[in-house]
């Protein structure tokens, strides 16, 4: 199942998401998930939009399989502060694309959902 996916069951968990997916992808899937909880590793996860997501107080990242890559939303403040380090992607204002024949960037991915989680934790202190 994609987020694009019309008239299907939406998952009700990550795991249920992840499994509708061909078994290299999902290996993929997991590795961006466990990725995920390393970098903050009392994130919740949820299903917003039909897609995996690790929240705080808020939604943080959200990530999504696709045919040829696997999707990373940090939404624009994620993106912005790293679009210098995507020359290697396709990138648009709240998401990058890395591709299943590449290996994923998990540092960058720990980096971003770290800096996410800390402006996530600025703005619930205010």
């Amino acid at each position: 199942m994609k987020p694009t996916d019309i008239g299907r069951p939406k998952p009700e968990n990550i795991d249920q998401y992840i499994a509708t997916f061909p078994v290299e992808t999902q290996k993929l899937l997991q590795k961006v998930r466990e990725t995920i909880h390393k970098a903050v590793p009392a994130a919740k996860e949820v299903i917003r939009y039909g897609m995996p997501a690790f929240k705080q107080h808020a939604v943080l990242v959200y990530f999504a399989g696709y045919d040829k890559h696997i999707g990373f939303y940090p939404t624009g403040s994620g993106i912005e502060t790293f679009n210098n380090e995507f020359v290697d992607y396709k990138w648009s204002k709240g998401a990058v694309q890395f591709p299943l024949d590449k290996p994923l960037p998990l540092d960058l991915i720990i980096r971003i959902t770290k800096f996410k989680a800390e402006r996530d934790f600025e703005k619930a202190k205010k």
